[in-house]
């Protein structure tokens, strides 16, 4: 929640990255953040893949562990 200019501020971060996680996306109702931040990522690293987490009530979680499966390879 400190903000969604992160991959503004720490381009090197975002543009190193495969992957960004969202998590607790099941808060944003409730929270003053808004998911331009993907947007964001992708303008820092067009190839980044992004994956929306929840664990309080699951969403994402399958996708997530099917991409860390995917890196076994």
């Amino acid at each position: 929640t400190e903000g969604e200019d992160k991959p503004l501020k720490y381009p090197h971060m975002f543009a190193a990255s495969k992957l960004m996680i969202l998590n607790k996306v099941d808060l944003l109702p409730y929270l003053n953040f808004d998911v331009k931040m993907i947007a964001y990522a992708k303008q820092v690293n067009p190839t980044i893949e992004v994956i929306q987490l929840s664990s309080q009530n699951g969403e994402g979680l399958q996708q997530w562990l099917d991409w860390l499966k995917a890196q076994e390879r």
